[in-house]
């Protein structure tokens, strides 16, 4: 059995260690680079027998992947290391977006302290059929789903757009389930946290922060692209009114 690629989870830990180190590499016998490969080695990202191989997340391959983060930031002008296009991809996220990706991995370091994160079940939708993750990683996706499929949150936000006089329908597409399947489709709609998680921080959800969608609008949102986080209400409306343009004038 070979060591497994490194995730999106892993790389945004370790690059968030070599910004705030300033873009350089950091050693094997630095404690932030032991501490955090005690990290990894816990995460629930892998089959458990990879524990047993040698090298897997140790401290020298953690101080190695720090290696590929600081030769092949751009500034760099020295010898860059080979590394592969997630990382490249990962560089470039904390490039052009330091601080979402920084909070992204304050949020991880929360969840795995606070052992929530290694209590989450698995997700369906936390990876794409090419295996893509968000860029902010699978984790941060599975807490993010469990908290909208909770009943209890979907039932207080449909209740909050009844009694405000407003039909249920999709806040990014303007999908209408009543008037399209009748009495079948009465009453249905997704959640979608509007701010996500890795901004927000597992704070407490208020129904301001939830936006009604239907399905395809709520999987558009969360679908994974290497290199991009997920997308908010308003970032897809923008999408398909793109899309609409664009076919309008052809």
């Amino acid at each position: 059995m070979r060591s497994p690629a490194w995730t999106e989870d892993e790389l945004v830990l370790v690059g968030a260690m070599v910004v705030e180190n300033g873009w350089h590499e950091l050693r094997t016998s630095d404690q932030e680079v032991q501490e955090l490969s005690e990290v990894l080695r816990s995460l629930p990202l892998h089959d458990s027998a990879v524990l047993t191989l040698p090298g897997f997340r140790s401290p020298g391959s953690v101080s190695r992947k720090t290696s590929d983060f600081a030769t092949n930031y751009e500034p760099y002008r020295g010898k860059r290391t080979r590394c592969g296009s997630l990382t490249l991809a990962m560089i470039k996220a904390f490039t052009e977006r330091k601080t979402e990706m920084l909070q992204a991995a304050h949020t991880l370091r929360n969840g795995i302290s606070s052992g929530e994160l290694h209590r989450l079940p698995w997700q369906p939708d936390e990876v794409d059929d090419n295996g893509h993750t968000a860029i902010e990683g699978r984790l941060l996706t599975r807490w993010a789903l469990t908290r909208e499929r909770a009943p209890g949150l979907r039932k207080r936000k449909l209740k909050q757009v009844r009694d405000s006089g407003q039909r249920l329908r999709c806040e990014a597409c303007g999908f209408d389930f009543a008037l399209t399947y009748g009495a079948l489709g009465e009453g249905y709609i997704e959640v979608h946290h509007v701010t996500p998680l890795y901004i927000s921080g597992p704070k407490e959800t208020g129904l301001e922060d939830l936006a009604c969608l239907c399905a395809n609008c709520h999987r558009m949102c969360h679908r994974p692209r290497p290199g991009e986080s997920w997308r908010t209400p308003e970032t897809l409306r923008e999408l398909i009114q793109k899309s609409v343009n664009k076919t309008t004038a052809n």
